[in-house]
């Protein structure tokens, strides 16, 4: 019963959206300080990606030695999705 409540159901969605939110700030600032300012393009596209994107993201990062290795990863996520 409690499941099925509004006020219940808007409380789930605020609460995802918020850690998906600070997933999203966090992977953005392991970015930044792995590879240093990211182009607008870039960050662009990341700040796009959906939340099972970004866990993969938060993964691949470890081995990026450029931008250029981000963006890679992000066009094959692309021809992948």
């Amino acid at each position: 019963m409690l499941e099925e409540s509004v006020v219940y159901q808007d409380i789930l969605q605020k609460g995802a959206e918020r850690g998906f939110r600070r997933l999203r700030n966090l992977v953005m600032g392991q970015l930044d300080q792995l590879l240093g300012k990211l182009s607008a393009k870039t960050r662009k596209q990341v700040e796009e990606l959906s939340i099972e994107q970004l866990e993969e993201l938060g993964k691949a990062l470890l081995k990026f030695k450029s931008e250029k290795d981000l963006t890679a990863w992000l066009k094959q996520r692309a021809a992948t999705h």
